[in-house]
């Protein structure tokens, strides 16, 4: 049977023990991290969310306490009392490691069976082992600190939006569905038959009605969901920090937003960040490095090469450039040594991944060239290039030939590729910049029609207003992304509060005014009674505790996160429900054969 606390209660955290503290008594508690058994010694690691204390018992100790201790297992629930003491040996690894606790009294409050995996950091174990106990994987550690630094973000941005005059306002989570992008989750009503209401993928038209409604300055911790395929940076439910902010331009919201990201910094990592951020506007970041978030912590920039070539008689080039394509091209300069044909190979199929027809290459190296397609053009083609491309010895050019879109999505996934192969990138860096003046809309092949690059509600610069539906495919917005190492860590724009722009808005997205008015009916209605010029941002938290931690996947930032197929190893869901409850909602659930 498990002990009580009776009579004990605790004094210490584990890991803040010093040598400020010897000659005390204190009480700690915890989970037994390993038991050391010496024969007249036994050593006890104890873990709590602070770190490690030893335990110490041996020939002073009551016998009934020694041969406790000797029964100990990991993972024990301990309570103990004691005097602290200075070890003999000395662990400079922990910080408590010149301590230790001579135990007078100890309580076993819980017993564990033998876990299903070592509770210890920079474990190989399987990331699906860890999720199904989950609650045994964030002992550790390290998934502790990254808690504790993403509790510490959100208590700096409430901190620092209070300060600037934002309000916290919470929004609802049951909405109307308003289909625009990804899928939204759908809720059955049980009051309201056959009618559903939608997981909110962002409180945006909450927070430009408060805007409205003379709010000035909002801002929330808000839970988002989304029903869409996973990556390693998406997950079905996350977190926003939202924020609006009412009679501002651009400059206003991202002056604010780099002050936050400066506390952000300085006061969980201790890391200064310059301000202002740089900017690139959509157009210059594509050009240069194939991407609207870019990576600028080191080189490997595009250069285009299509008007050297504009006369080639290489099929590959030429048909590219007939077909309204480019010709584009990286050099990774002294790389030759490293990049073998044998790794260029990888690379051309690592570039089939985004759509490329193929990779072409030149490798210079001090025993001699090797070219894919330099033997297919002129002379003076070829020596015009390599200037373009300030080709030295020991460089490697790789050269994509196709339509931009896909030009700059194999060359911008490939320098992203190639900074990591090459550790080209110095750890601990933040590069903080800002993408700005993106397109108002895209072209989709899927459905045959432009969308909002962003979202409907995004304001066009005021020089393109009068082509929004003649010529959409030229018109700029207001948005503005912050971009930190190459990841998209939030972004916003100047929303619209004209009602005729917003009117030209549905129009260019093929959108009716009937069906614009049934799912933004009252929006649509509440413009009608002035509204403010305003604009605001959101961050998607998960990403940025997961950035600043220098994590690749952000379920090493969550504390119950989904994996691949939207599911929960741990719990199981989702799962089936009673037939009851789906009578109650009338429902009726067909079920596929299992394949």
């Amino acid at each position: 049977m498990a002990e009580t606390m009776n009579g004990l209660k605790r004094t210490h955290y584990c890991g803040v023990l010093n040598e400020s503290n010897i000659g005390q008594t204190v009480v700690v508690a915890g989970w037994a991290q390993r038991n050391r058994d010496l024969g007249n010694l036994i050593f006890i690691d104890l873990r709590d969310r602070t770190g490690i204390v030893q335990l110490a018992f041996g020939s002073s100790t009551e016998k009934q306490i020694f041969e406790k201790a000797a029964a100990v297992r990991s993972e024990f629930v301990l309570m103990a009392q004691g005097v602290v003491r200075e070890r003999e040996s000395i662990n400079t690894e922990i910080p408590t490691g010149r301590v230790e606790i001579e135990v007078t009294d100890l309580r076993v409050l819980a017993k564990s069976e033998t876990p299903p995996f070592e509770i210890t950091d920079n474990t190989n174990v399987k990331e699906e082992l860890r999720l199904k106990y989950r609650y045994l994987d964030l002992r550790r550690s390290e998934m502790q600190n990254a808690l504790m630094l993403r509790h510490k973000i959100v208590k700096c941005a409430r901190d620092y939006f209070d300060e600037n005059g934002f309000w916290e306002v919470e929004t609802p989570i049951l909405i109307k569905s308003t289909p625009e992008g990804a899928r939204d989750y759908l809720v059955p009503s049980r009051v309201h038959q056959g009618k559903f209401y939608a997981l909110p993928q962002s409180p945006q038209l909450y927070k430009q009605l408060l805007m409205l409604s003379g709010y000035d300055r909002y801002m929330q911790i808000a839970r988002c969901f989304r029903d869409e395929d996973l990556r390693a940076d998406r997950q079905p439910e996350f977190t926003q920090i939202d924020l609006e902010m009412s009679f501002v331009n651009e400059d206003d919201v991202m002056a604010v937003n780099e002050g936050f990201m400066k506390k952000v910094f300085h006061d969980v990592l201790g890391v200064e960040v310059k301000t202002p951020f740089k900017r690139l506007c959509y157009d210059e970041a594509m050009e240069r490095y194939g991407s609207d978030k870019p990576d600028t912590r080191f080189g490997l920039e595009l250069v285009n090469l299509s008007d050297l070539l504009v006369h080639c008689e290489f099929k590959v080039f030429a048909g590219a450039l007939a077909a309204g394509g480019s010709v584009r091209a990286i050099n990774v300069k002294g790389a030759a040594a490293q990049l073998t044909r044998k790794e260029i190979d990888k690379l051309v199929e690592f570039s089939k991944t985004y759509k490329a027809k193929g990779l072409a290459y030149t490798r210079l190296t001090a025993e001699g060239e090797s070219s894919s397609f330099e033997k297919f053009l002129k002379p003076e083609e070829v020596a015009a290039l390599r200037q373009r491309m300030n080709a030295e010895t020991g460089d490697v050019i790789l050269v994509v030939a196709d339509q931009d879109s896909v030009v700059f999505d194999t060359l911008g996934a490939l320098r992203n590729h190639l900074a990591r192969k090459l550790e080209l990138i110095q750890p601990g860096t933040f590069d903080l910049l800002w993408v700005t003046d993106f397109p108002l809309f895209e072209y989709s092949e899927e459905d045959g029609r432009y969308a909002a690059k962003h979202h409907p509600f995004t304001s066009p610069k005021l020089e393109d207003v009068d082509k929004m539906v003649t010529d959409p495919g030229h018109c700029y917005a207001k948005a503005y992304d912050m971009v930190l190492n190459g990841t998209e860590v939030g972004g916003g724009s100047i929303r619209i509060n004209d009602p005729e722009i917003q009117n030209k808005m549905f129009q260019a997205l093929g959108m009716s005014q009937e069906v614009a008015y049934e799912r933004f009916g009252f929006l649509l209605d509440a413009f009608k009674y002035g509204v403010p010029p305003h604009g605001g941002m959101a961050y998607g938290l998960d990403r940025l505790v997961a950035l600043m931690l220098e994590k690749e996947n952000i379920r090493e930032v969550i504390a119950f996160p989904k994996v691949q197929n939207a599911s929960e190893l741990m719990t199981q869901c989702p799962s089936f429900v009673e037939e009851k409850n789906l009578e109650e909602l009338s429902i009726a659930v067909t079920r596929r054969e299992e394949e």
